[in-house]
């Protein structure tokens, strides 16, 4: 059902004579259901489908969002009535409420978590307290203390005072025990305010006043000054500006013309100028360049008319594209047909870290048309990107997992990038969603089709297109028909006999380097650890510095001087005594991007060293940034973790080095080997990328190891074969739906007490499909002790609908028993 459809429907239900109308309302909590209030008389003609109400619920306010409106009162209880209607127009369209009912319902969340998760912070309005002076206490002030005086004296002259103003007039923050004498004698009482917290930018705009519209009467103006040249100069910057530029504000003229503020006032009191504020966009787009011709490639051209006859007959497309072979001139060619047939688009990346390049080359292409939208944006700058596409402004976005959120009215096409990348999938807080997956499910909702993108996709994706699911489009060609880079294995083993303990950096890798740099090339090394030393070891007793409320290991950071937990964030400083023994004697153990960085620095003085990890890359523009300098060979080795994997395209790379492939090939998880072939094949493919002289060393001490050899050859479909024979017999995805649920509590007896419950409860109808109560690797985070149940369910829609509804079941009785209350038990609906 469109939007206005929805509405209309709304409408229909409205009231005559005395009938009473209700409606459900979202609000941002983690509640169990949406609640019902009664619209009031007086608001039934504003209340709408996808605006914000205001409504109280135990004694606070909130800014909720209107579900449904129907004329059903419920029979369990008396709805309060509605407060306020906060919009004029929808904030959300109903796609949108269909898309939080739908996540909600899969991933095992409250469309109120969904909705914190998915509207701008400063259009989810904040409450804040205001004191109202109570008329009839009089003015006897004896019986309050000093501070309750100095409060009572400011309400009696003010009559209201909101919570910041106490604060400032006490020179405190925590004045809630002066605030509630205040209320228990009865000074004064407290009311809650919804505030907006979005405020439009506002700049000053410099127009002619009226009288001087007409040439004659300027000239005249200007032929006869007399006094004040600095004026007359500033005037005519002024001129020259407005016929270059069509507006003027206040500070390019000043820049432009060197003067002061004072002298534009002389212009202003004269009336020749009239200053008036505007309200300005945040965002800046660059100029809309003059549209380059995209010329696609024969191979690119036939993959392009193959996706478009797929999607024809398929709602999702699969385009299986190796490195370099040209994706995105292909996904800018389908974006360029649906903005000319006035659809919008939503194309999805995994890390903020990739729109800084792409989206150089899309607006060379649509200008204004396109816009990006991610974590690192302000407030009030998401807000204005929300408005823009909500009222179809802006053709296409490119953003990150929360992109998919906005609110689109015309979608008709989606693109996820890089379909494979565990960054889809959120992981806290609630909503647990993944991004490529519920992108799907909101296409379905417009009718808009789905294009996913990979050189290493998913087993899942890949499956659904084997099983005719999904169309399938192969591109096993790069671009310019360039060879794919040669990957040579290093036997660390050798090395580190030698050297007597594990080294980072190989002869053979430090040899290549020195080519690379010789040839002018640029290096990219890739370290999937952060810091300087993942862990210090005492040589005495072999204690090693442990988080205080994680059970982790703390890296040592050198440039901060710093031990830090990578879990909890929490810093401490270094240690230099032995807490076991005594001793003083540590050793680090191991490598992190910092240490590289700091050991290439020693090997190669000459070269132009940077590194890009979660470390370096915090800023707004730091990304940008430093994809610009390697771009521009400003920098020679670029050594980062996976953010130095995804997507990035650079034409001087000739060598891509692997530092330690043991750590990505060892880890616990059913998915390992398709994480390692993806991360390994997609590092290796930011080599010769431009002429096909591309080399990949890969460090790792088991070279025999089957998944290397399917690097080596580049050859997805062996690993896609070597990986369904054992999952199949293991019964993982693709063949199951996984259910993960975590139970955390600060006593570890009662966080496996709960577990277990969980598993008696469950057991009588999933019992062969449980797995569990265990504990994780880590088996403690943020002071909380975690257990976990693994759930493997058959693809039966029915029964995993069955085995949600008896785990919230289970939950509500397991929390009814005060000793377990406080357990926090967390489902999450296909891990990553």
């Amino acid at each position: 059902m469109q939007t206005n459809e929805l509405f209309n429907s709304a409408d229909a239900i409205r009231p005559s004579g005395n009938d009473r109308l209700y409606c459900e309302v979202i609000i941002p909590l983690a509640l169990p259901a949406t609640y019902t209030w009664m619209i009031p008389k007086h608001l039934q003609d504003t209340v709408r489908i996808g605006i914000r109400v205001e409504v109280q619920l135990r004694n606070k306010k909130y800014a909720g969002i209107v579900r449904t409106i129907h004329n059903k009162k419920p029979d369990a209880f008396e709805p309060k009535e509605l407060l306020n209607v906060l919009d004029e127009d929808p904030l959300v369209h109903s796609q949108q409420l269909e898309l939080w009912k739908w996540i909600a319902h899969y991933y095992m969340c409250s469309e109120g978590e969904v909705m914190q998760a998915a509207i701008p912070s400063n259009l989810k309005l904040s409450s804040e307290s205001i004191l109202i002076w109570n008329e009839e206490y009089g003015i006897d002030f004896t019986g309050l203390g000093d501070e309750e005086y100095l409060i009572a004296e400011a309400l009696e002259m003010k009559k209201e005072l909101r919570l910041s103003e106490v604060q400032q007039l006490l020179d405190v923050s925590h004045v809630y025990p002066v605030i509630k004498k205040l209320i228990d004698k009865q000074v004064c009482f407290i009311w809650e305010e919804l505030k907006e917290k979005y405020k439009a930018k506002k700049e000053t705009f410099l127009l002619l006043h009226p009288q001087y519209h007409e040439e004659a009467k300027l000239a005249d103006l200007m032929n006869n000054w007399a006094k004040a040249p600095k004026q007359l100069e500033l005037l005519l910057s002024y001129i020259h500006l407005l016929k270059t530029e069509g507006f003027v504000t206040q500070p390019k003229l000043l820049k432009k013309s060197g003067a002061s503020l004072l002298q534009l006032k002389g212009l202003t009191d004269k009336k020749i100028l009239i200053a008036e504020k505007r309200a300005v966009d945040r965002i800046l787009f660059r100029e809309h360049e003059s549209p380059q011709d995209l010329v696609l490639s024969a191979v690119q051209e036939s993959a392009a008319d193959q996706i478009k006859k797929v999607l024809e007959e398929k709602p999702v497309c699969l385009l299986h594209g190796v490195t370099a072979s040209g994706k995105t001139e292909i996904y800018i060619h389908l974006i360029d047909q649906y903005i000319k047939t006035g659809k919008q688009v939503l194309y999805l990346l995994p890390e903020i870290a990739l729109t800084s390049q792409i989206i150089r080359r899309l607006q060379k292409h649509f200008g204004q048309q396109i816009a990006i939208y991610h974590s690192k944006f302000n407030p009030n700058e998401r807000v204005e990107i929300w408005n823009k596409v909500k009222k179809g402004e802006t053709r296409a976005i490119l953003g990150a997992r929360s992109a998919l959120f906005l609110p689109f009215s015309n979608l008709g096409l989606v693109i996820v990038d890089e379909e494979h990348d565990a960054s889809f999938k959120q992981q806290e807080p609630a909503p647990r969603y993944h991004a490529r997956d519920a992108a799907i499910y909101y296409a379905t909702l417009f009718g808009a089709k789905v294009l996913l993108g990979s050189a290493t996709p998913s087993i899942e994706s890949y499956f659904n297109c084997i099983q005719n699911k999904y169309g399938l489009v192969s591109l096993q060609e790069r671009y310019g028909n360039v060879e794919l880079p040669v990957l040579t294995l290093i036997d660390v083993k050798v090395a580190a006999k030698k050297e007597q303990s594990k080294i980072a950096l190989t002869e053979p890798l430090i040899t290549a380097i020195e080519t690379s740099l010789q040839q002018k090339k640029q290096v990219i090394l890739f370290q999937n650890r952060r810091g300087y030393s993942p862990y210090m070891l005492c040589s005495v007793c072999g204690w090693i510095p442990q988080c205080q409320h994680c059970d982790v290991t703390l890296t040592f950071h050198k440039a901060k001087n710093k031990l830090s937990c990578h879990y909890c964030g929490t810093t401490y400083p270094v240690i230099s005594t032995c807490a076991a023994c005594g001793s003083h004697q540590f050793i680090q153990k191991s490598f992190g991007t910092e240490k590289i960085e700091e050991m290439l620095a020693e090997k190669f003085p000459e070269a132009r060293i940077a590194r890009m990890d979660y470390d370096t890359v915090k800023g707004k523009d730091a990304h940008e940034n430093l994809i610009k300098q390697f771009e521009q060979q400003r920098i020679d080795i670029l050594v980062g973790t996976q953010m130095v994997v995804k997507g990035l395209d650079f034409e001087h790379v000739n060598l891509v080095g692997i530092i330690d492939a043991d750590g990505i090939l060892n880890f616990t998880d059913f998915r390992v080997n398709e994480r390692a072939f993806q991360l390994m094949e997609q590092v290796s493919g930011r080599a010769g990328r431009k002429d096909g002289k591309g080399n990949v060393l890969v460090q790792v001490s088991n070279i025999h190891h089957p998944v290397l050899q399917f690097v080596k050859e580049h050859q997805y479909e062996k690993l896609y074969h070597f990986e369904l024979d054992s999952r199949k017999a293991y019964q993982y995805p693709p063949f199951t739906r996984l259910i993960i649920l975590h139970f955390k509590h600060k006593e570890k007896h009662i966080a496996e007490e709960a577990a277990n419950l969980m598993m008696m409860g469950l057991k009588s109808r999933f019992g062969s499909y449980l797995n569990g109560p265990a504990q994780p690797v880590v088996d403690r985070i943020r002071n909380q002790y975690i257990w976990e149940i693994l759930i493997k369910l058959p693809k039966d829609a029915a029964m995993i609908n069955q085995c949600k509804r008896e785990i919230f079941q289970q939950i509500i009785m397991i929390q009814s028993n005060k000793h377990y209350r406080a357990v926090n038990i967390i489902p999450d609906v296909d891990p990553v």
